[in-house]
């Protein structure tokens, strides 16, 4: 195993650039995600750490050795793609075997890893099968197996998850992080799902046209974002525009008065996410919006309250569910409520859109 330094890393296609000085050390054992939209150049990112792709500027380490040069099969990195890229003429136990034969690894060594391998994915079993004979779980996990047998350094995942379904991608998720752990793999795990990246994560890089916007554990980036698109890609977040008017007091465009800790006279925006809301009937102590209910739906867990505020403002609330939650009776469309928040919930924004 070992650590990852990039440095000061870019590329650039023609006059594009895809990703624009990304710096970032990843420490020996370390899982961690890079985040964002798509094109904002975090598998362009991954690919130049394999070596699928040359760095334009900039250098990366592996366990401290300059591998910048250095060709795909010479940098000790296993990778598994978005679309598992399984030979379809070879079985299960000859497309694990692929990399090491590339390697010359000896036919008895061969033999122990692709064991080792397929026993750690829990595919034993379906080594003589071909990819056809396979589900798309069990496709992801050969394609794992595969990039685990050669023993990297550097486990490089690009959006895994992203051809399963809904309950096959947690349980795939899960035996990832796992295994990971279990083996203590550095790891570099590429998605645009912002859940998949909070729950598999030691720490995330958020990316945004080609830039790193910040880099953290998943529970600082959610409740500090330094600056308006962290906090609106990574969950939901009601926003406030408007002005700082004393210590602790914020003053909305549309005339309201907010209690909000942290607030400074360079505060141009206030947000609060929606699980931190409370709607209420008649306004209480803390921050108190008057809102009116758009539509809302059930979602297991909690109910997603869409609300219009001053203004028809779009804002929402996230109203955990309790046997007396019913969104059919609570939150009829057109009912009038008050939103109400801490001013300790407050996240706030300065003008150069930093928090």
């Amino acid at each position: 195993m070992a650590n990852v330094s990039l440095i000061h890393l870019k590329k650039q296609f023609g006059q594009s650039v895809a990703v624009s000085d990304f710096s970032l050390e990843i420490a020996d054992g370390e899982l961690v995600s890079f985040l964002g939209p798509s094109g904002c150049g975090k598998t362009t990112t991954l690919r130049m750490i394999a070596g699928f792709i040359d760095p334009t500027a900039g250098r990366i380490l592996i366990g401290g050795t300059d591998v910048t040069a250095l060709p795909v099969h010479q940098r000790n990195t296993g990778m598994v793609f978005q679309r598992y890229a399984l030979f379809p003429h070879m079985t299960v136990a000859q497309n694990v075997s692929f990399g090491l034969e590339m390697r010359k690894v000896s036919a008895h060594e061969r033999d122990r890893r692709i064991e080792l391998a397929l026993d750690m994915v829990r595919m034993t079993e379906y080594k003589d099968r071909y990819p056809r004979q396979l589900s798309g779980g069990q496709q992801q996990r050969v394609a794992i197996a595969r990039a685990l047998a050669i023993e990297p350094k550097v486990f490089l995942l690009d959006e895994p998850l992203s051809n399963l379904d809904a309950k096959l991608r947690l349980e795939v998720r899960e035996e990832i992080r796992a295994l990971q752990q279990r083996l203590g793999l550095t790891t570099i795990f590429v998605t645009h799902d912002q859940e998949e990246a909070l729950a598999i994560s030691d720490r995330m890089a958020i990316m945004h046209d080609g830039k790193v916007q910040q880099v953290g554990r998943p529970d600082v980036l959610y409740e500090q974002p330094e600056n308006f698109f962290v906090a609106e890609f990574l969950g939901k977040m009601n926003f406030f525009s408007g002005t700082c008017v004393g210590p602790g007091q914020f003053k909305t465009t549309d005339g309201l008065l907010l209690n909000v800790d942290a607030v400074t006279q360079s505060t141009k925006r206030v947000g609060v996410r929606p699980e931190r809301v409370e709607l209420v009937a008649v306004a209480t102590s803390g921050n108190n919006i008057p809102v009116t209910v758009q539509s809302s739906a059930y979602l297991g867990s909690f109910v997603d309250v869409v609300l219009a505020g001053p203004n028809q403002q779009r804002l929402s609330c996230q109203v955990p569910n309790t046997a007396t939650v019913s969104p059919a009776d609570a939150f009829t469309t057109g009912r009038g409520l008050v939103m109400n928040f801490k001013a300790s919930d407050c996240v706030v924004f300065n003008e150069e859109g930093g928090a």
